[in-house]
């Protein structure tokens, strides 16, 4: 087993909200609870997650997103310049659609010295004898997300003319993170797996983004947003497929960006989805650079309760070894388990079951 992140038995980071947790996000949304009270009440819960995390033999823990309703919305909405709207339409997954929200910039996009996350990674830090692990959305996803009139502020034309302020933010979000002792931070992002759709590609075109070249671009605002990362920093990335209400958006196998994603971004690791045939083969892990990166292979999912067969899973793992190290992959669940408030179709003890599960085939894989 590893010693450093990203671990060979890893999470994501999203777990089901607890019946506590919901009740009290309703109450708050409804004027019944103050914003001390919800507070409480959070910090309650995510102290239970992480005695969970650890006893589930993990050597990382999250906070579960337990203070978020969105896994990047919430993010996006605390920088500068940045606000969460209501839109006419939400985003479309595979048969259901999310509540109708985006994001409009209007002002200079930056971080902010006060960005609450910061103040959310310390109660985690101070919650947790492993590694604490936080999560924010890419700037990419931002990038990606944009609708054509979405932009507001004066000096910004296009997408591309937020480029530059886009990845200062970040890294000043990095050493924000880093100075209040953060050393495992991932960057979650669904545009590297839209880049993988052809369909998805055609509905980005329409948007007006500019598809071509857009791999080359997202990995140079991705460098530059790593640019000062410190060296005993682990960075590392998501690459999500949609995870809302255990449905999906994007199919395609990594070939169309692996060689931008994994040999030329400055990340340390790749959490890849593997858990259904929409992620094509193992082939596209022949771009991972030989040295300390690591790929963790999403081969259980987070959509469903049923428990893979570890057989299976280690079968699957000895297949990715044709492409890539041994010493080189890891192990995870697909995805977070509640990329949203919603959560996906399955019980707590399911999701337990997965983690447990994930935690004993890495013990058996990595010895």
């Amino acid at each position: 087993m590893s010693i450093d992140p990203p671990y060979r038995a890893d999470v994501v980071g999203s777990f089901l909200r607890p019946p506590a947790l919901k009740q009290a996000r309703a109450d708050h949304e409804a004027g019944r609870l103050d914003d001390a009270a919800l507070r409480r009440v959070e910090d309650a819960e995510i102290a239970r997650l992480v005695a969970k995390e650890e006893d589930a033999g993990l050597q990382l823990a999250t906070d579960g997103e337990f203070r978020r309703s969105w896994w990047h919305f919430d993010f996006f909405g605390m920088l500068d310049g940045v606000d969460v709207v209501t839109l006419d339409h939400g985003i479309q997954f595979a048969g259901v659609e999310t509540q109708p929200r985006g994001v409009q910039v209007s002002g200079r996009v930056g971080f902010p010295e006060a960005h609450p996350m910061v103040e959310h990674f310390r109660f985690l830090r101070d919650r947790t004898n492993v590694t604490p692990k936080f999560s924010i959305p890419a700037p990419t996803v931002l990038h990606f997300r944009l609708e054509q009139d979405a932009l507001t502020a004066p000096g910004y034309g296009d997408r591309e003319d937020v480029v530059e302020d886009l990845a200062a933010a970040y890294r000043d979000a990095i050493a924000a993170f880093y100075d209040a002792g953060c050393r495992y931070l991932q960057l979650d992002d669904t545009a590297w797996g839209y880049l993988c759709s052809p369909e998805e590609m055609r509905k980005a075109a329409a948007r007006g983004i500019r598809t071509d070249g857009l791999a080359e671009r997202y990995a140079a605002l991705l460098n530059e947003s790593l640019r000062d990362k410190p060296e005993d920093l682990t960075v590392t990335t998501h690459v999500c497929r949609g995870n809302f209400r255990s449905t999906w958006i994007s199919s395609g196998g990594y070939e169309p960006v692996a060689e931008q994603l994994l040999g030329e971004t400055r990340y340390d690791g790749y959490f890849l989805e593997y858990d259904t045939e929409r992620a094509g083969g193992f082939e596209p892990l022949r771009y991972l650079p030989e040295g300390d990166k690591t790929v963790v292979l999403g081969l259980v999912t987070s959509k469903s309760g049923d428990l893979e067969d570890p057989e299976d899973v280690k079968g699957r793992i000895d297949e990715a070894t044709a492409f890539a190290p041994l010493d080189q992959l890891a192990l995870s669940p697909q995805c977070g388990f509640a990329s949203t408030e919603e959560g996906n179709v399955l019980s707590e003890d399911e999701q337990w079951s997965k983690v447990r599960s994930v935690v004993d085939i890495a013990a058996d894989v990595w010895r």
